[in-house]
């Protein structure tokens, strides 16, 4: 058969990928990333090098099986940057570009190796899905996805981020999409408002939590008015009943949603169009708590310090009863005034809790989804404004069983990621577009 293979894991040298590409002699490279055992469906080979020749694919992967039961994966489009996009196992290289693309490798990495020449590849020609049951192999790392989710930014990981980063900013030079450190101003003080701040907390069901997150909203030491917009999106298990015994309090406006779909991004553009939302609108789960009465005071004061669009804050991880949770605090380093947003486009988080200038959000809109709002809108703002950073812990981001991430299935998993790889595929459209 035409083809080579090597075991070689996701994180990997430069160095041990030129020796791999030096000795593929077939057509076809086959790189296997699992520590585990490899097995074909009958002609599952033929039929990938089948398609990979009638596609001409630079690279070819497809759909499996994972400790018996189906794992499919997604389709690769411009926006999959995220250097831990799921292939499966099988990654397989037409050689010649295999060749190519590590012949054009001008730095050394000891973790980002592979993440390199994917990239690389992807340039020179099409990394093509076949979303077929090929292969069997058994995935070692069974972690919930909600375990999973914090791992770019676990500081025991920050040598690996550091070359990931370099990795992708060096691509989004090659093909158009690097933004340089320039930004527009922002006129804070251009429209005015009644209250400085709004905090907004869109909602659920969510009766065992919602109290915590308005009295920590309601809570706050300020110089300066603000108000908390609670905005139901037709909750049926008494969380209404817990709003509503806040209303005594005038700084709490609470919004009703009507019975069509608003999803949390419709539930956020009802609050920063309702004529009570303050100058900057600050986001609080109503899993969540804020960390201290400041946070609020801290976000306002980091907008008019760093004359900044938007702010994102740091967290910690507890469980529900607010002990700390690894990896403990999330502060986002990975966010950086020179490189943040081109960065922004390799992970699939830009952090919290985060604040935004409620004039350019009610230009922009959230969409109208359930997953990946917040980071749609932070991608376009970040095209064109700066976005600060505050490095103290604003809140606490508690974990639980009701947590919408906490333990997705496959289908869900892979449905979010798509819909964030989309989210970046527009974004760097219009990045190159703008470039240009």
């Amino acid at each position: 058969m035409n083809i080579c293979r090597f075991d070689v894991p996701m994180r990997a040298s430069t160095e041990r990928i030129r020796g791999l590409a030096a000795r593929a002699d077939s057509p076809y490279t086959l790189i296997y990333t699992r520590q585990t055992r490899l097995d074909w469906v009958s002609f599952g080979l033929e039929r990938l090098l089948q398609i990979a020749a009638d596609s001409g694919a630079a690279m070819i992967y497809a759909d499996h099986f994972d400790a018996g039961k189906p794992s499919p994966v997604i389709d690769y489009q411009l926006g999959s940057v995220r250097d831990e996009f799921d292939f499966g196992g099988v990654q397989v290289y037409r050689t010649d570009l295999l060749k190519k693309a590590v012949a054009a490798m001008d730095k050394d990495y000891e973790y980002a190796a592979m993440y390199d020449l994917r990239l690389r590849v992807s340039e020179l020609g099409p990394i093509v899905h076949v979303n077929e049951l090929l292969y069997y192999e058994t995935e070692t790392d069974r972690r919930d996805s909600g375990e999973k989710l914090f791992d770019y930014v676990d500081p025991r990981n920050r040598a690996v981020q550091l070359e990931m980063e370099a990795v992708c900013t060096s691509y989004l030079k090659r093909i158009g999409g690097y933004l340089e450190p320039v930004f527009k101003e922002v006129d804070l003080e251009s429209v005015p408002f009644e209250v400085e701040a709004s905090v907004v907390i869109p909602c659920k069901n969510r009766v065992r939590t919602i109290g915590d997150a308005i009295r920590s909203a309601l809570g706050q030491e300020t110089d300066f008015p603000y108000n908390v917009i609670v905005v139901d999106d037709n909750s049926d298990d008494g969380t209404v009943d817990v709003i509503r015994s806040f209303e005594s309090d005038p700084r709490l406006i609470y919004i009703a949603q009507d019975k069509t779909y608003h999803a949390i991004g419709g539930n956020w553009n009802a609050a920063i169009h309702h004529p009570g939302c303050g100058r900057f609108a600050l986001q609080l789960d109503s899993d969540d708590v804020y960390s201290d009465s400041h946070t609020v005071q801290k976000f306002v004061d980091a907008f008019r310090e760093q004359r900044c669009a938007m702010v994102v804050g740091t967290y910690r991880i507890t469980d529900f009863e607010m002990r700390e949770l690894p990896p403990g605090i999330i502060d986002h380093r990975e966010w950086t005034p020179d490189n943040g947003r081109n960065n922004a486009l390799r992970v699939n988080g830009l952090g919290a809790p985060r604040g935004f200038w409620t004039p350019l959000l009610r230009e922009i809109n959230f969409p109208t989804t359930k997953y990946g709002e917040d980071y749609a809108v932070a991608l376009r703002i970040s095209r064109e404004y700066r976005i600060g950073r505050i490095y103290d812990v604003m809140y606490n981001c508690r974990r639980w069983g009701g947590n919408s991430d906490t333990a997705l299935d496959v289908e869900k998993v892979n449905a979010n990621n798509l819909y964030k790889d989309r989210i970046r595929t527009w974004e760097l459209q219009a990045r190159i577009a703008l470039n240009k």
